[in-house]
């Protein structure tokens, strides 16, 4: 089966895991998904089975759309639920203020990702070496960067718990984002709910199979009936960019009844980036 659609993850499973249900559920062998979400967080996962794999690199990743809840004076390691350490009382802000601090984000942000992480060091998760104690060689590759924080808007607050929506670049940790808006508040925090609503316009929709004519963000040439392009794309062979009468350097997306590649024209160069790829 090839099939492209959004799933929904659970909280408190990870998003392996819940890839294995999805499969051993669909019968199929073949599969993955773009963006990674922590087992404490939940939402959008866009799945994929068979050659639709392939096209995860060419969709369009943000911006990234996260709800999510800080729970004000919760200090945990992994900056969630998950490995508390302590609770602080910490005092009553006013609405004005969090509501003037979360625009204080909006822009680029620098922040250390969380050593409770997928990110790789080594070839290992993060997080594998945070449960093992390997402090100094988290610090050692754990370096400052930056995420873009496109928009945030205030949800509610409600003592000590402050809500929140955030439309974000790829590689933004929200749970990072969620320890500065409570540093600059002058307490500690950590969250308490992280929900994905969307990545790249994408939304669960009861894992609606997607078209991924529609969701590829590159122009479409349709070659249906054109049966000697046919042939030399089927076999993977180089023709010139004038057969198709492109002039403009871009990525673009070749349409035939039943399958459709996606090719580069750079350089005067037409190169295949995923051919014969089945329309189902």
């Amino acid at each position: 089966m090839n099939r492209i659609f959004v799933a929904k993850k659970p909280l408190f499973v990870s998003s392996n895991h819940y890839l294995s249900s999805l499969k051993h559920r669909f019968g199929e062998k073949k599969a993955g998904f773009s963006g990674i979400l922590d087992p404490f967080a939940c939402g959008a996962l866009l799945v994929a089975f068979g050659q639709y794999t392939k096209l995860f690199p060419y969709l369009k990743k943000s911006p990234k759309v996260y709800q999510a809840t800080l729970w004000l004076g919760l200090q945990s390691d992994s900056l969630d639920l998950e490995n508390v350490r302590t609770l602080h009382c910490v005092p009553l802000f006013s609405q004005e203020k969090i509501e003037s601090i979360l625009q204080d984000f909006v822009g680029i942000v620098h922040f250390v990702p969380p050593k409770y992480s997928a990110k790789k060091i080594q070839g290992t998760q993060a997080y594998k070496l945070a449960r093992i104690g390997k402090e100094e060689l988290l610090e050692q590759h754990l370096k400052e960067q930056t995420m873009q924080i496109l928009k945030i808007e205030f949800l509610n607050y409600a003592h000590p718990f402050v809500s929140f929506k955030a439309w974000v670049s790829e590689g933004a940790y929200i749970r990072s984002l969620g320890e500065l808006i409570a540093k600059k508040l002058g307490c500690v925090g950590s969250l308490s709910y992280l929900e994905r609503i969307s990545e790249g316009g994408l939304h669960y929709e009861g894992e609606k199979a997607l078209n991924p004519l529609e969701i590829l963000p590159f122009k479409k040439i349709d070659a249906r009936k054109d049966f000697a392009l046919r042939s030399l794309v089927q076999d993977g062979k180089k023709f010139s960019p004038k057969i198709l009468k492109i002039d403009e350097f871009a990525k673009y997306i070749v349409q035939f009844e039943d399958f459709f590649s996606i090719i580069s024209f750079q350089n005067q160069n037409l190169e295949y980036l995923a051919n014969r790829i089945p329309l189902c």
